[in-house]
């Protein structure tokens, strides 16, 4: 028998190879269990206790944080959580749009495909908590989709973190995998856009102009190298390319400063309080940084930013909602699992 003609030998399995099935963990910022006072500090503590989020030291950060700031800034959030909570269900709006996202996501797929689950970087649910659960369901494979269109070392980053903390204290660790950013992936884009003109197309006059508000970050933060602003850039342009509009119909904004160190401008309160001097008094606004809706979205633009822009002379704020668990969000989702999976998708 001639060696081309022979049959190849069959291949060895190889110890240890995965057996199991694949998981998928979509992780969102955060929230509180409640508008109470304590559950809103214990949040806000967990968040602003990151070192990602806040770059000081924290023997300098720490006794203003546990002092001053969650003495007083608790009864201003829960305030705020008050107005934009989902009081049929007793959460925040980000709770329930991420469950809805996962539910959803699950039925995309066959009854073998991956097991679809979703968790918090802060405060419940927690994502040790939910890769242990994974993992208990057999996942030996699990896809972390950090649920930040853009990448900024304070999300995404942060996000990271926290999965391989929790991997550090299992002893039979699952593989890992990370869907990157997809600041203008075109199911993104599409999706953005078709909430743009579904929201116009339902109003009695047209827009004078669009705004899109996108979350801030020091100054500072981007001098040691954040990309963030980068990846904002690459959302406008394809967004504005896919709407057919320039720089002037739809302005690019920096929203929720914290603190009296420069952030990235132009701020959107700032801006969008100037335009009715200038005889725009009809503006939309979206908020492409955040794929669901929250208390940046639903209260600091749809309540605080309105009244600012009334008072200044305006008529009609218009906030364009996220795209949330609709089909578009969840096209989006199903596409950036099945680029990412380890092996292809049923």
């Amino acid at each position: 028998m001639s060696f081309l003609s022979a049959t190849p030998p069959r291949p060895l399995r190889r110890a240890g190879a995965t057996t199991g099935r694949c998981g998928v963990l979509l992780v969102n910022l955060g929230t509180p269990d409640s508008t109470r006072y304590w559950d809103v500090r214990r949040y806000l503590s967990e968040f602003l206790s990151d070192r990602r989020v806040i770059e000081i030291n924290p023997l300098l950060w720490q006794p203003l944080l546990q002092g001053v700031i969650l003495t007083t800034r608790p009864f201003r959030s829960g305030a705020a959580y008050r107005r934009i909570w989902n009081t049929a269900r007793d959460e925040s709006p980000l709770r329930s749009f991420t469950r809805a996202q996962a539910e959803k996501l699950q039925g995309e797929f066959l009854s073998d495909g991956p097991l679809i689950d979703w968790a918090m970087r802060y405060g419940r649910p927690s994502v040790a908590e939910r890769l242990q659960a994974l993992q208990d369901q057999g996942c030996d494979r699990i896809l972390v989709v950090p649920l930040y269109p853009q990448y900024s070392a304070t999300t995404t980053a942060t996000v990271n973190d926290q999965v391989f903390r929790a991997l550090m204290r299992m002893r039979r660790q699952p593989t890992i995998r990370i869907v990157p950013p997809f600041p203008d992936h075109p199911l993104y884009i599409k999706g953005l856009a078709h909430s743009v003109r579904r929201a116009v197309a339902t109003l009695p006059r047209a827009p004078q102009c669009l705004v899109a508000s996108f979350h801030g970050l020091p100054r500072r933060y981007v001098k040691a190298g954040d990309p963030y602003p980068a990846e904002c850039n690459r959302t406008m342009r394809a967004l504005r390319a896919e709407l057919g509009l320039t720089a002037r119909e739809f302005l690019m904004t920096f929203q929720s400063r914290f603190g009296r160190e420069p952030w990235l401008e132009p701020y959107t309160d700032e801006r969008i309080a100037s335009l009715p001097a200038r005889g725009i008094t009809r503006v939309a606004v979206i908020t492409p940084g955040f794929l669901s809706d929250c208390i940046e979205t639903l209260d600091e633009i749809g309540t605080e930013l309105r009244e600012e822009f009334l008072h200044a002379g305006g008529e009609e704020l218009t906030v364009i909602p996220c795209l949330n668990d609709t089909p578009d969000a969840i096209r989006l989702l199903h596409a950036l699992v099945r680029e990412n999976m380890f092996q292809p998708a049923p």
